[in-house]
């Protein structure tokens, strides 16, 4: 046994040391936290400059693509204990758009990091100017638990291609999500560059200490402004996704057979818990009964009369969660559904009606397989409602109007809008993902995430030449100055359309050069003659587009 207190404390911090991996390090670093540490470790490892070449960003990606290979039956169990959902459905909603993500930014990484040429005024008209995409720094991804691997790799796919390093804070509340992560992800990625760091609202308080050069954010409003204000102490920028209150209207026009269905489908996928699950209903009481048994036949199809034994019907994340969601309920009558049991955290499918604008279900994110039916007089109404209220991550309209839909779009602000289906526009890398207000600031996916985890830096290089035209900035300015001046800097040059044109008065001027031989009957002593002086022509013509393309 220990003989005095201080060896005790001695051997505590031996053995904490271990842990943490720190003896090597000098005695005033082992009294910094293991978060500090961390992000010191980062940052040095960025300052190396070994995030900068493309190579190194393309193997890194390629090596978390293999990490998702190599450990899918690892994922889809922790995501099974997490949240009770199938193998099949992690692939569908975790991994596959993840794979997707990686090999997009493999593909177009150099494109994406290429200097980028913009127009020109007549003063610049000369010089090369162009945005160079560079990398921040170190960037903080802190995930959600309801998609632990695709709302956390997701950004960090993004930070990897714009050569970033970054932190990977996975949540607490899917912790055998966050365990494996923990464990595998650093046996393919850089550790320094790229270190996991788990544990719950200490850690992460820790963490939002540090100074970073991003931090981006899952979650709910709540804590989004909680880390929004950690970041301004630093400065630093932010990416929110959040959530909100997505509203579906459903025109009483529209086939309801189909609308039912894919709102069926959106709102109950991982029971509910989708931060861009239709939140609600919005429709006609001439078509309220309709839509209940839509709904409800279409929750037989897809989870049995029994969705509690259906393999694809998860889980509430836990107990707390399962406590918020059955209080929802109060108020409002269950017209499909409401069957639960805490032991499991299982709610079924259900539809609420005699919803109001009141009842406890609209007053906040419902985040679980609850849908209230409101219903309204008409479009005008559903506006009105939406407008209202803070804005969503998306709305949801389905109707066979194209003008109605139109509509919608220009009355109403949102993260997004999707037109007669749900969930969807989460595929696409093409469009940016994100909100707006109370929904969130910043978007990602693909060339969206790359933007965002990049500082894009505005570049001018000038000759030391032609200084009679710089001449009108400098003193004394005079009013003849000035008139210059505004012919110089206010006429936009589009220099691409500019080498189009030249590249067709070429074209056409050797046109009308041929034409002007073929009628003066000019001989050709040349082995080659007229057909061959053409091709000839026509050769340097085509070197000369090459050379304008390859310089533009």
């Amino acid at each position: 046994m220990y003989r005095h207190f201080s060896d005790l404390m001695e051997a505590t911090i031996f053995s904490l040391c271990q842990n943490m991996s720190i003896l090597h390090l000098p005695i005033h670093m082992r009294l910094m936290s293991r978060e500090q540490l961390v992000v010191q470790r980062a940052r040095k490892s960025f300052q190396t400059g070994r995030t900068k070449p493309l190579e190194f960003r393309i193997h890194q990606l390629k090596s978390l693509l293999r990490f998702i290979s190599d450990r899918r039956r690892d994922i889809a169990e922790a995501v099974k204990k997490d949240l009770g959902k199938s193998e099949h459905g992690t692939e569908l909603f975790e991994t596959l758009g993840l794979e997707g993500d990686i090999k997009l930014a493999v593909e177009k990484l150099a494109e994406w990091a290429a200097p980028r040429p913009v127009e020109k005024n007549l003063l610049t008209i000369s010089d090369e100017v162009y945005v160079q995409p560079e990398p921040l720094g170190v960037v903080l991804i802190i995930g959600a638990w309801n998609y632990p691997w695709a709302v956390t790799l997701q950004p960090l796919v993004g930070a990897i291609a714009a050569g970033n390093a970054a932190i990977i804070k996975p949540s607490e509340v899917s912790s055998h999500s966050a365990k494996v992560m923990e464990e595998l992800l650093p046996q393919y990625l850089d550790k320094d560059l790229y270190p996991v760091v788990t544990g719950g609202v200490p850690e992460t308080q820790e963490l939002l200490r540090q100074r970073f050069d991003h931090i981006f954010y899952t979650g709910n409003s709540t804590v989004g402004k909680l880390v929004m204000e950690a970041a301004a102490r630093h400065l630093t920028p932010v990416t929110l996704e959040l959530g909100g209150k997505s509203p579906c209207y459903i025109d009483k026009d529209c086939d309801i057979t189909i609308a039912c269905r894919r709102i069926t489908w959106g709102k109950f996928v991982n029971c509910g818990q989708t931060c861009i699950a239709p939140d609600y209903i919005l429709c006609e009481p001439s078509i309220q009964s309709r839509v209940v048994e839509e709904i409800n036949k279409n929750v037989k199809e897809f989870y049995t009369d029994n969705p509690k034994t259906f393999e694809d019907y998860g889980r509430i994340i836990n107990q707390r969660h399962f406590k918020r969601v059955m209080a929802l309920m109060e108020g409002s009558t269950v017209a499909v559904g409401g069957d639960s049991d805490e032991s499991q955290c299982y709610i079924a499918p259900t539809v609420l009606k005699d919803v109001t604008r009141e009842s406890r279900v609209m007053k906040e994110e419902i985040f679980g397989p609850l849908l209230p039916i409101i219903t309204v007089s008409g479009v005008d109404e559903a506006i009105q409602f939406i407008n209202e209220r803070e804005k969503p991550l998306v709305v949801y309209v389905f109707s066979h109007d194209n003008k109605l839909i139109k509509r919608v779009i220009a009355e109403t602000s949102s993260g997004a809008l999707l037109a007669n289906d749900c969930l969807v526009h989460f595929t696409v890398s093409a469009l940016p993902f994100g909100g707006v207000g109370n929904s969130g600031m910043g978007c990602y996916h693909g060339r969206h995430s790359f933007n965002q985890l990049s500082h894009l830096r505005s570049c001018l290089i000038k000759q030391l030449k032609m200084e009679g035209v710089n001449s009108m900035r400098y003193p004394p300015h005079t009013a003849k100055k000035l008139g210059w001046a505004r012919f110089f800097l206010l006429k936009q040059v589009d220099v691409s359309r500019l080498r189009r044109m030249a590249l067709l008065t070429m074209f056409a001027g050797l046109a009308a050069f041929v034409v002007q031989v073929k009628e003066l009957n000019i001989p050709f002593q040349s082995k080659l003659g007229l057909k061959g002086f053409v091709l000839i022509s026509v050769m340097l013509c085509i070197l000369q587009v090459c050379s304008i393309l390859e310089s533009s």
